[in-house]
């Protein structure tokens, strides 16, 4: 006999802890199922999908964790579970929704237009499809867009690709153009203070209560910067000692006066000043690694070490994220082996999911495995007179070291 457990009484209320839905406050049943089984603990009662975008885990680093660092302890907001797969979900959600309260846009009559290296024309393009905008997405013409160009368009979004010769400004005068034709809205997310209010409003309060109202170290990496100052002065509101890194690519440290140069780290350093973080109008001459604004501290790493990084951390913690990710967490562990980190708590973002970036170098030895495991064109094997294991992938790299 299988003994059940007695059902609650219909009514029972369950507590749901998760940032942004009070302690106690009381859940409906499962309206698709047994009235009897309510929401819960830490689960969402049923709402509409664009309600899903935020409350995001906070994970602790374990194994990726070095033995000098573990003095501190470095805590990863993994933004790449957001339903459209990163951070940016949350500023297209947005930008739209408040460019809507002003009456800036409307369904089914406005398209929508940015400029962006992909996640956050795929929030858009999933946010669009939700609501009934037709969507302009811009990106450059290299290989990296390759995943996001597919997504994109998935999510029915038209995608130009603009010459990367040009660089951001050469794409944003493109925009303006765009821009030009009637019914044509400029999200502007490198410029539109609806950004950083997302993480002001969200990202933030979420990370100050999930990491128990102590986070000593804030470490992002600069896109846009609006998540950096976002979120950072949110933090700096609540513990005016909060210590905020912003990160660039050791190829292109812009922020600090350097030249812009090609680099692999996918989602930072556009070619511009974030407008969003103090210094976007001194001239390069003027900027340096001193303290400015909301930022204590200017950091960088290259496109070599993100990728090393990011492998480390997906077959170490089994996280598998992007470049970004990979680079901005091995800058954290970095400040956590800092003998003043002793005893700090250190929160990092994941923006995204490593799946997204199959055409980056990232996955280059894999995909070169896969082509040779699984070529095109290749008819299934018939003879059962053959071994029943065809390919082994331990024995792919016997003999290439």
């Amino acid at each position: 006999l299988v003994r059940r457990r007695p059902a609650p009484p219909p009514n029972r209320a369950m507590p749901i802890t998760e940032v942004g839905v009070a302690p106690n406050q009381p859940v409906q049943p499962n309206p698709a199922g047994d009235s009897a089984l309510p929401v819960g603990p830490g689960l969402l009662p049923v709402c509409s999908y664009l309600d899903t975008v935020g409350k995001t885990p906070l994970v602790r680093l374990d194994r990726a964790l070095p033995p000098e660092a573990k003095h501190a302890t470095v805590l990863v907001k993994l933004e790449l579970q957001n339903p459209g797969g990163s951070l940016k979900d949350r500023i297209a959600l947005n930008m739209i929704e408040e460019a809507e309260k002003r009456g800036d846009i409307t369904p089914g009559v406005t398209t929508l237009v940015d400029f962006t290296s992909g996640n956050t024309g795929i929030g858009y393009a999933m946010v669009a499809a939700a609501k009934g905008y037709e969507l302009i997405v811009v990106m450059p013409q290299v290989r990296p867009m390759l995943e996001r160009y597919m997504i994109c368009r998935q999510f029915g979004a038209h995608v130009h690709l603009f010459n990367p010769s040009i660089g951001a400004p050469g794409a944003l005068a493109y925009i303006r153009e765009l821009c030009t034709r009637p019914n044509h809205f400029w999200l502007n997310q490198l410029g539109n203070e609806d950004n950083p209010a997302a993480h002001s409003k969200h990202t933030g309060p979420e990370i100050w209560a999930q990491a128990g109202g102590k986070v000593d170290i804030f470490v992002h990496g600069i896109g846009t910067g609006g998540c950096v100052a976002g979120v950072g002065g949110y933090l700096k509101s609540k513990n005016p000692a909060c210590k905020v890194i912003a990160l660039e690519p050791s190829e292109t440290r812009v922020h600090v006066g350097a030249p812009m140069k090609p680099h692999g780290v996918v989602g930072w350093a556009p070619g511009v000043h974030s407008q969003f973080l103090a210094g976007a109008d001194l001239p390069a001459a003027e900027l340096s690694e001193a303290p400015r604004g909301v930022v204590d501290e200017w950091g960088h790493v290259s496109s070599a070490e993100a990728v090393a990084a990011t492998l480390e951390l997906t077959r170490k913690e089994g996280m598998m994220v992007g470049p970004s990710s990979g680079a901005a967490i091995k800058y954290a562990i970095d400040v956590a082996k800092r003998p003043e980190s002793k005893g700090k708590t250190i929160v990092v973002v994941a923006p995204s999911h490593g799946i997204r970036y199959v055409a980056h170098p990232l996955w280059g030895d894999v995909s070169a495995e896969a082509a040779a495991a699984l070529p095109p064109g290749l008819v299934p094997c018939s003879d059962k007179s053959q071994p029943a294991c065809l390919w082994n992938s331990a024995m792919y790299y016997v003999g290439k070291q």
